[in-house]
C-alpha cells in the first residue's frame, strides 16, 4: 500500500475544510468515496469535490474492499458505533472530536482498535501544529518557574438552538463540542490528568449546556479552569494562560493557529511576543495519520488519550449535576 483510499461517512459541513482540501496537499491519500443517508446529497457532494464513488449507505461504504480508511465526521452520538463498525470491517479510522459520547464508549472503541490492529486517531488537529510543541516547550523549559495554574477557554458564537450541537440525543452541548478542545489543551500542557472539583453550566435546554465552566486540580497542587461556550455573553474567546512563580504565558488561538496566533511570555525581565509559523492544522493531522498507517509513525491523539479526555468531560457533567452524553453514560 502506497496510498490510502479514504471513504467518508456523511457529507458533513466540516469535511471540505478538515479532509478534502488538506488531502490535496498530502500525496499519501486519496478521497475515494462518500456515503450519506441521502444518496442525492452524497452525489451532489461528490460532484462538487471531485470524489469518484458514491455509496448508497454507510454499510456499503464499509463493505467496499477498495476503501482503506474511514473518516467519521458524524454527529457525536454516532461516533462510537460507526468507528467500531469501521474497525470491524478492517478499516483504519480518523474520527472527529469528541471521540465518543462518553468515556465508557471510548473504552469500547479502544478495545476494538487494539484487537483489530488498525490505526485510530481522534481529530484534535490543533495538536499536530508546531504551536502545540512550542507551548509545551515554554511550560517545561523553566522560564515560567514552577507552574501553579492553567486556564483554557474556547467560546464561539453559535446561537442556533436547532443546530445538532444542541441535541442531547446526539451527544450535544458546549462541553462536548468546544469544551473538549479546552480540556485537551489543559491536559496536554499539564502533562497529567486532573480531578474536577466543581462545574457550573448554563443551559440552552434541559441537559444541554450552552456555557460551562469547570475548576480542576492536579495531584501536585496545580489548579486549572476550563471555560467553553456555544452561546454566551463572551461571543469569541480562544485563549490559554499558564501561570508560574517566575512568569506567565498567554496564547491566543491554539486551535486554528494557521490563521493567526500569538504567544506572550511575561517575566520580571520583560515581555516576549512571538507567532509560531506553520501550515494548516488539518494538513499536519492528515499527514500524521497517513504516516501512522503507512510507515508506523506516532499517533499523538490515540484512543488512550481520548479515553482520558472523555473521563474529564463526564466528570464535568457530573459535577454540574447533569447526565453524561449517550445512553450508556446516562445509565452510570
Amino acid at each position: 500500500m502506497d496510498q490510502l483510499r479514504i471513504g467518508i461517512l456523511g457529507a458533513a459541513r466540516i469535511v471540505p475544510a478538515a479532509l478534502v482540501k488538506p488531502a490535496r496537499a498530502v500525496p499519501d491519500v486519496e478521497i475515494y468515496a462518500v456515503a450519506a443517508r441521502d444518496v442525492a446529497r452524497a452525489a451532489k457532494f461528490a460532484a462538487k469535490h471531485g470524489i469518484g464513488r458514491v455509496h448508497e449507505s454507510y454499510d456499503a461504504l464499509l463493505d467496499d474492499p477498495a476503501v482503506d480508511v474511514i473518516y467519521n465526521p458524524l454527529p457525536n452520538g454516532l461516533h462510537a458505533e460507526w468507528t467500531i463498525r469501521a474497525l470491524e470491517a478492517g478499516k483504519h479510522v480518523l474520527c472527529e472530536k469528541p471521540f465518543t459520547a462518553n468515556a465508557a464508549e471510548a473504552e469500547q472503541v479502544a478495545a476494538v482498535a487494539r484487537s483489530s490492529g488498525k490505526v485510530v486517531m481522534e481529530a484534535f488537529h490543533w495538536r499536530y501544529h508546531p504551536l502545540a510543541d512550542r507551548m509545551r516547550e515554554i511550560v517545561t523549559g523553566g522560564v515560567l518557574g514552577r507552574v501553579s495554574r492553567i486556564e483554557t477557554s474556547m467560546c464561539i458564537p453559535l446561537p442556533f438552538p436547532k443546530n445538532i450541537r444542541y441535541r442531547y440525543d446526539l451527544a450535544g452541548g458546549a462541553t462536548m463540542d468546544v469544551g473538549c478542545y479546552a480540556i485537551h489543551q489543559l491536559r496536554f500542557l499539564a502533562d497529567a490528568e486532573p480531578t474536577v472539583t466543581s462545574a457550573h453550566a448554563r443551559l440552552a435546554k434541559p441537559e444541554v449546556d450552552r456555557w460551562m465552566q469547570a475548576d480542576l486540580a492536579f495531584e501536585d497542587g496545580r489548579t486549572g479552569r476550563i471555560t467553553c461556550a456555544l452561546w454566551s455573553a463572551t461571543p469569541f474567546k480562544l485563549s490559554i494562560r499558564v501561570s508560574g512563580d517566575k512568569g506567565e504565558m498567554s496564547v491566543f488561538n491554539a486551535t486554528g493557529p494557521q490563521f493567526y496566533n500569538r504567544v506572550m511570555v511575561r517575566t520580571p525581565s520583560g515581555t516576549n511576543k512571538e507567532r509560531v509559523r506553520g501550515g494548516p492544522t488539518y494538513v499536519y493531522q492528515l499527514q500524521a495519520f497517513a504516516d501512522a498507517v503507512l510507515r508506523g509513525g506516532p499517533v499523538l491523539t490515540p484512543p488512550s488519550d481520548s479515553i482520558a479526555n472523555m473521563r474529564v468531560v463526564d466528570a464535568i457533567y457530573a459535577a454540574a449535576g447533569m447526565s453524561y452524553r449517550g445512553m450508556q453514560g446516562s445509565e452510570q
